[in-house]
């Protein structure tokens, strides 16, 4: 996610024009004003892909979903243009399936999932997710949950946090800063990011620190993701907005590491390919693929994006369409 919590100066999200161009069409030409297409952003943000995209397919209809309720409160404001058009929810994205239900909604036309931040956590500093500023270590998205970044360092043991470190944060050098972690701590508990940040940079070689980046940027992410369960609540969500798509309509995907890319590439691929036995010469109908993939791998923002917006340069999106049932057994290597 990629907006401005300045509603002043509100930055375009992150490849915005290819979200409203993939995402568009199975929210237009409806049959009639009461058959409203339905649109669910999963990570609604502060609404800067549901406002482009509410402009720009005026049938359409929103259900935004966001476990952050300061990001609710500001999109609630910034989509009041359309306000008899949407519907904004605290829940998080692997809740979709019990929103909808709620709802007595059986399909719908479009899901968006922007994963990852938004620029309100990042910029409000006293949310404790930059390792660039020094704020206490909370991380949460939803601050009405429990569990903080400062639980996590000060209670978890050296091999929990050494999983987390090299799983959610892909940092090789995990166990020396668990094991740092662990140490500083019996001095006293580690409250604020600077002093986490500091004993990073001491547990990290130096010939690692001039390469990757920030020494802390992969303990502070394998931290939120920890805090907020990101990668569970992934994985519960996928096969449940594939599931919900109506015929005809479109899944859009942002990512911005390769854990979340990972995961979404596998579901799109498997929904995408048929369940027949390779040595099968006709593919039943029941065993084709559910969708059409509309992205050839993850498609990535453009130099003159990546260059405006330092936060859009590792997203990858991938896109796909639910497929009609075939009328008829298809031949392998033929479209259906």
């Amino acid at each position: 996610m990629a907006d401005s919590p300045d509603q002043g100066a509100v930055h375009v999200p992150v490849m915005l024009d290819e979200i409203v161009a993939l995402l568009g069409p199975a929210l237009t030409n409806r049959p009639s004003a009461d058959d409203r297409p339905i649109l669910v952003d999963c990570t609604l943000g502060l609404g800067g892909h549901a406002a482009a995209l509410l402009e720009n397919c005026p049938q359409a209809r929103l259900i935004g979903l966001d476990r952050d309720t300061d990001a609710l409160d500001t999109a609630r404001r910034r989509l009041a243009p359309y306000a008899d058009r949407i519907e904004l929810v605290h829940a998080v994205y692997d809740e979709l399936s019990d929103v909808l239900a709620d709802r007595g909604i059986n399909d719908v036309q479009a899901v968006l999932l922007d994963l990852g931040l938004s620029s309100l956590q990042i910029d409000r500093t006293e949310r404790g997710f930059a390792y660039s500023v020094d704020a206490p270590l909370d991380m949460r998205m939803d601050r009405s949950e429990p569990l903080t970044a400062e639980q996590v360092v000060n209670t978890y043991s050296a091999a929990d946090l050494t999983r987390i470190l090299f799983e959610y944060g892909e940092e090789r050098n995990a166990r020396r800063i668990a094991t740092a972690i662990c140490r500083e701590r019996e001095s006293a508990p580690i409250t604020n990011s600077a002093r986490l940040v500091q004993i990073i940079a001491g547990a990290v070689p130096m010939a690692a620190q001039r390469t990757g980046g920030h020494p802390a940027k992969r303990t502070f992410q394998a931290l939120r993701i920890e805090v907020n369960r990101e990668l569970e609540a992934l994985k519960g969500v996928l096969p449940s907005a594939v599931d919900v798509l109506a015929v005809g309509g479109r899944i859009a995907v942002l990512a911005y590491h390769s854990l979340e890319d990972r995961q979404v590439k596998q579901v799109l691929r498997v929904a995408s390919s048929d369940r027949a036995p390779r040595d099968l010469p006709v593919v039943p109908p029941e065993l084709g693929p559910e969708l059409r993939l509309l992205t050839r791998g993850a498609d990535r923002p453009d130099d003159r994006e990546a260059a405006a917006n330092p936060r859009a340069r590792s997203a990858r999106l991938r896109a796909a369409e639910r497929i009609a049932p075939a009328h008829r057994s298809t031949p392998r290597g033929r479209a259906g």
